[in-house]
């Protein structure tokens, strides 16, 4: 392959998103988005694998020598269902001077398309130092198990990741992980008129209020402390029946002085209700201020940061770094757009960071 106008890559980059906008690909829906996407890559050439939703390529122009060090460059395909208030069609691409409206356009659509620019670009390259792998995969909107946790066995080796999220092309260094609880209160059922049993709501509430006041004191420099807050509540069959049940949820945003465990031990000596905790896999994630990729991307006039927001992070077992086009505070909000200025830039910095990057 001789080396690919780069001018001409951006152009596609933005036909290429409002084509995955004028797709729909709802969590665990994103079957023709993803051969939309294949379809791109097998016209310059790359052979595309696939696994339920996800597909990755890899490159071939790297130094052939023993232990080459490998890059994984990701982003997701996914979106959540659209919510109410938007102005236009969520699922109809919308261009307007130098902005582009629609469902996932931001989150993740904009570094789907500037991570696939930048890969082709550097696989046209004579020689690499290092090996890259493509992905662009499914369900981490839901973090499903369909989604990157499905392929990872399969990518090989990964010594590096770059996570594409809309970060305004800043480096998160650090993301906050996540830990989900069901509790449940026990009480016993009696009838209200006659005052008997034990209200499990009250059990519940009186769980709910110690946790309000609660928090947790080991302040990460990165990701300051570790959140809780109950988002969810649910008890009673009638209104004349003491309810012996009440239900709620506890969502508990990590830091990385907390093992998981340990979190939920806390927890659970803290209040009478009994704890089920959800999958734990979400860890928070962190990578060495000195790593090689954080000094380029410094070198390059690259803020770093710690994130509060979820993503494949943090299912990811080697050292990865967030980095992507657009504002997280768009994502998920009626009429999402992004800058197509922004994914120029975008595509500019990934080679930047990239292209003469030593391990």
């Amino acid at each position: 392959m001789s080396v690919v106008n780069l001018q001409v890559l951006k152009k596609e980059s933005i036909q290429l998103l409002m084509q995955i906008i004028n797709t729909p690909s709802i969590s665990k829906k994103e079957n023709e988005v993803s051969f939309l996407i294949e379809n791109y890559l097998h016209q310059y050439g790359f052979h595309v694998k696939r696994k339920f939703n996800n597909i990755w390529t890899e490159n071939n122009n790297y130094t052939k020598k023993e232990n080459i060090q490998t890059i994984l460059l990701n982003s997701h395909h996914d979106t959540i269902k659209p919510g109410k208030n938007w102005i236009t069609n969520p699922f109809t691409a919308i261009r307007k001077e130098d902005k582009l409206i629609g469902l996932g356009s931001n989150d993740a659509g904009a570094s789907i398309v500037s991570l696939i620019s930048t890969f082709v670009y550097l696989s046209s390259l004579s020689e690499l130092p290092y090996k890259l792998v493509l992905s662009i995969t499914a369900e981490e909107e839901i973090s499903g198990p369909l989604g990157v946790r499905s392929i990872l066995s399969e990518l090989g080796s990964i010594d590096l990741g770059i996570v594409g999220e809309p970060t305004k092309m800043q480096v998160a260094i650090a993301e906050k992980g996540l830990i989900v609880l069901d509790c449940i209160a026990e009480g016993k059922t009696g009838h209200s008129a006659r005052n008997t049993g034990i209200n499990a709501i009250y059990i519940a509430t009186r769980d709910i209020e110690y946790l309000k006041n609660f928090s947790f004191d080991r302040k990460s420099e990165l990701l300051g402390f570790t959140t809780l807050n109950v988002t969810q509540i649910r008890g009673g069959i009638q209104h004349n029946v003491i309810p012996d049940i009440c239900s709620f949820v506890i969502d508990i945003r990590t830091n990385e002085l907390y093992r998981n465990e340990e979190l939920i031990e806390i927890i659970q000596e803290k209040i009478h209700s009994k704890i089920k905790p959800r999958p734990s896999y979400l860890n928070s994630s962190f990578i060495n201020p000195m790593h090689p990729i954080v000094l380029k991307a410094q070198s390059i006039g690259r803020n770093i940061y710690g994130s509060p927001t979820l993503s494949d992070q943090s299912i990811m077992p080697f050292s990865t770094i967030k980095m992507g086009v657009g504002d997280s505070k768009r994502s998920h909000t009626p009429n999402e757009y992004v800058l197509i200025s922004e994914i120029m830039e975008g595509i500019d910095i990934y080679i930047c960071l990239l292209k003469d990057f030593h391990f």
